[in-house]
């Protein structure tokens, strides 16, 4: 399936129009690691596998028709709970049919993790501080008792590969060895991928289309991009989700960056009283990238005390508290375009300020940022003060309302929770399977 047209099957996937139809096949061309030994197993082996796979076609074109109708009639099928969680002011693109297709992964969906491979460089991943959310993923898909966990890879409809980059960097990069790392990752992934490729079925039926891998490192996308042809259809989900790097949103996932403290669990509150924020609009980070030092020559000096920008904060004083008693959290790009400042700002009741370009924002397929966060271009920064000014006040209430309700599909919980951050990149993931078709009409 080109990819044009994947593109525009998310867009309308929970659009107010239509779902997507039971679709084209993909690609069906063998893979460069497709070997003639899986074509050759036996007229009996073919058959087993069209069945399964037959099987799992059949269950997702069910889940299609549900979400379909839920957009067409503008209601969804649930439990009374999850009807408890629909909200009055919607955050959402269409919320009937988010809802039922939240409702139609929970019954449906199957996710298989590889066993194969070691710690620390698979299986394994950072649960503090930055990047954290690439090892909570990982700990999640291990957890047993996981309902999206499938038993045996033949249920599975979409195949996790537990490798973490962010280890593959602390474990084996050195300034010494700087040069030709890039390609040492690059094989990693793709020797894995060989492996088991040779092993099982799976990736060369689908020349990778069900296949993901989850990074939050800054080189995560990196590790994908040494044989265009081989990940063509490969899922990435990346925090470090830069259209103008190769982020693909008809394949990729983009998903938010967190930074964790050494209890894992970052704290999520109401912060202060939305009408009790002494603080118009702030920043306190490191002078890291253009778009940054461009923050910083036009409000860094703090001589407007309404637009509160600084590298560190005074001795003594708390970034968490300055974020909740702010109103605007400001969250630039730094070298890279994701930033745990996002969700920092999020998980206080800080209405965020996003200013960076060709950033993909986490869970646009489903979330409309629009009505809980402001997005300002990077050459509009000089003007940053007058387009805050401009919103009225009694909008600003409505968004952060909005904000506290939309908390909850950034919060981590371990094990995950309905609606929670695993579950929106399982959804995210769970789009993208929907809108590929393995079998041919």
């Amino acid at each position: 399936m080109a990819a044009a047209t994947k593109f525009l099957i998310i867009l309308t996937i929970l659009s107010l129009s239509v779902l997507v139809p039971d679709g084209s096949p993909i690609n069906e061309t063998q893979s460069a690691l497709s070997l003639s030994s899986l074509q050759d197993d036996g007229e009996s082996k073919v058959k087993e596998n069209d069945i399964t796979l037959a099987r799992i076609e059949e269950q997702l074109a069910k889940a299609r028709g549900k979400i379909r109708n839920a957009i067409v009639k503008r209601s969804f099928t649930s439990s009374p709970k999850d009807r408890s969680l629909f909200p009055k002011r919607t955050v959402y693109k269409n919320p009937f049919a988010f809802f039922q297709s939240h409702t139609e992964m929970m019954k449906t969906f199957k996710i298989w993790t590889y066993k194969e491979g070691d710690a620390p460089l698979m299986h394994d991943g950072p649960m503090k501080l930055v990047y954290s959310i690439e090892g909570d993923f990982i700990e999640e898909m291990e957890r047993e008792g996981n309902p999206i966990v499938a038993n045996h890879p033949d249920e599975a409809h979409a195949f996790f590969i537990p490798l973490s980059v962010t280890n593959i960097v602390h474990y084996l990069f050195t300034p010494e060895e700087a040069w030709g790392f890039r390609e040492r990752m690059q094989a990693i992934l793709e020797d894995y991928i060989k492996v088991i490729a040779e092993k099982y079925p799976y990736w060369n039926r689908s020349n990778g289309a069900d296949h993901f891998y989850v990074s939050c490192h800054d080189w995560g996308p990196v590790v994908s991009t040494g044989n265009p042809k081989l990940f063509k259809n490969f899922i990435r989900v990346l925090c470090n989700a830069n259209s103008s790097e190769g982020f693909d949103p008809s394949r990729d996932v983009s998903m938010t960056e967190s930074t964790a403290p050494f209890n894992n669990i970052p704290v999520v509150s109401s912060g202060h009283s939305p009408y009790n924020r002494s603080i118009f609009a702030f920043f306190a980070g490191g002078i890291h990238g253009d778009v940054r030092k461009r923050l910083f020559e036009h409000w860094g000096n703090n001589e407007d005390k309404d637009i509160q920008v600084y590298n560190y904060l005074p001795k003594g004083e708390n970034h968490t508290e300055w974020l909740s008693k702010s109103k605007y959290c400001l969250s630039p790009s730094g070298y890279e375009v994701a930033t745990s400042r996002l969700t920092e700002a999020i998980y206080v009741g800080c209405v965020p300020v996003i200013i960076k370009k060709n950033y993909v924002i986490p869970y646009n397929d489903v979330l409309d940022w629009s009505q809980f966060s402001v997005q300002v271009p990077v050459d509009d920064i000089p003007n940053l003060k007058k387009i805050l000014q401009d919103i009225p006040f009694s909008k600003y209430l409505e968004m952060q309302k909005r904000l506290i309700e939309v908390q909850r599909h950034f919060a981590v919980n371990i094990p995950a929770k309905p609606f929670d951050v695993f579950h929106m990149i399982f959804h995210s993931v769970w789009l993208r399977r929907l809108n590929v078709r393995l079998l041919k009409s």
